[in-house]
């Protein structure tokens, strides 16, 4: 397969004008990557600790960030056509390049086999199946889900035509039935909150959910026929559906004691639509995520071949959801929100002061092998983060792009070594 074959979408090069998109394809992909039950339970925690008005403001600030973070990048892999993995090459240095695609290829073949199992693990609950039965099932999500992912991008946009229209439907009536049940707006603000949780500690939690999605969010705003198209869709899958998945977790929460939607869904009489969302939510977001992992993959080991890595992706995934990953949700999303974001820092501050805004063609330039003031700068953001006590996805995302401005501004560096990109 060529390097050119829009099917195997670009997967060590930029992605030309011919085969962009606009925004209702760009943004449907990102509202499907978004959809996410996870992300409910962090909601879930927001509606127990603040009241209703106060819980809104946190949603939306917290989000809000999450969204300009996204954007951020996006603007950035449409002006180059590149995903994060191929600007860490920039940033990091050709060898550098491969510790980001281990660290952003290992989440997200950890959050493959967690949404594997936990497909597997509610449905094995609601129709009591033994434990070989889940297992089964396991084995036959984690290589079922992978498939819109071998297609490619196209395959991604068909199922988030299909899913995202059909969730939010969803959605709405079980919000609706919830608001019904709690007394409408009067019930709501009425309702006293039974924990604590500080704004700092709201904030992490809302915007370190997704942020390791953010930051790879650039495999489908490089596709984007536009800066316009692909701020808006970033803003679109993270403002608003990052946001209304923790609105779904935290009305959940406070009017059933329960954030997740699934859960909801049967306590509100709706079992068999209850199913459907499960496998909708979980696949729209499984087939971006093994998507994600292929092109860490291929940059890793400079291949083109995106869909043997997809199918080798999934048998890892699968693999580690028969060892027990359902379990290890709280400690991984910690790990995700300190060690992935300053990647995005660092990624921002290269194209924005070291190269003003252009990359060269990245088969043209001449890189070295590592690039240290990125690789420092990477370890002093995620050494800030492990260590803050105030947002530490935001504190690594600033530490690592302040900490590279001032290496480079220190050590110097050359900038364009080849003739610039345009694509």
């Amino acid at each position: 397969m060529t390097q050119n074959d829009p099917g195997n979408d670009y997967p060590l090069s930029e992605v030309p004008m011919h085969a962009r998109k606009g925004l209702a394809s760009t943004a449907m992909v990102l509202l499907g990557f978004t959809f996410f039950t996870a992300t409910m339970f962090a909601g879930g925690k927001l509606g127990v600790a603040f009241g209703f008005a106060e819980m809104l403001s946190v949603i939306v600030i917290g989000n809000l960030l999450l969204g300009l973070y996204a954007a951020g990048l996006g603007y950035i892999a449409f002006r180059s056509g590149l995903n994060s993995v191929l600007m860490g090459r920039l940033c990091f240095g050709e060898v550098g390049s491969k510790l980001s695609d281990l660290i952003l290829g290992f989440t997200q073949i950890g959050w493959y086999a967690w949404g594997t199992a936990t497909a597997a693990v509610v449905l094995g609950k609601y129709f009591e199946l033994n434990q070989g039965t889940v297992l089964g099932l396991m084995v036959l999500f984690g290589l079922g889900f992978c498939a819109t992912a071998y297609i490619g991008y196209r395959g991604l946009e068909i199922l988030s035509y299909i899913a995202v229209p059909a969730m939010m439907l969803l959605l709405m009536l079980s919000m609706w039935v919830a608001t019904d049940k709690v007394g409408g707006l009067d019930g709501l603000l009425a309702v006293v909150p039974t924990g604590s949780l500080d704004w700092s500690t709201a904030i992490t939690l809302v915007f370190g959910t997704f942020v390791s999605g953010a930051t790879q969010a650039t495999n489908w705003t490089r596709f984007s026929r536009s800066a316009k198209v692909a701020v808006l869709a970033s803003l679109i899958g993270f403002f608003i559906g990052n946001g209304l998945m923790v609105l779904i977790g935290a009305y959940g929460a406070i009017v059933y004691q329960q954030p997740d939607v699934v859960e909801v869904l049967l306590l509100q009489g709706f079992a068999m639509a209850a199913m459907a969302m499960l496998l909708l939510n979980i696949w729209s977001t499984q087939d971006n995520t093994i998507y994600n992992f292929a092109v860490a993959g291929c940059n890793l080991l400079r291949t083109r071949r995106r869909r043997t890595v997809t199918l080798a992706g999934a048998v890892i995934g699968t693999l580690l959801a028969l060892l027990g990953m359902y379990d290890m949700l709280v400690p991984y999303l910690i790990l995700l929100g300190t060690v992935i974001p300053p990647i995005g820092g660092v990624i921002m501050a290269d194209f924005f002061f070291r190269w003003r805004g252009r990359y060269p063609r990245l088969a043209e330039a001449q890189l070295p092998a590592f690039n240290w003031p990125g690789l420092c700068a990477y370890g002093v953001g995620t050494l800030a983060a492990f260590n803050s006590p105030w947002i530490a996805p935001l504190v690594g995302i600033a530490t690592g792009a302040l900490t590279y401005v001032l290496l480079i501004g220190v050590l110097g560096s050359r900038t364009a070594t080849a003739p610039l990109q345009d694509l």
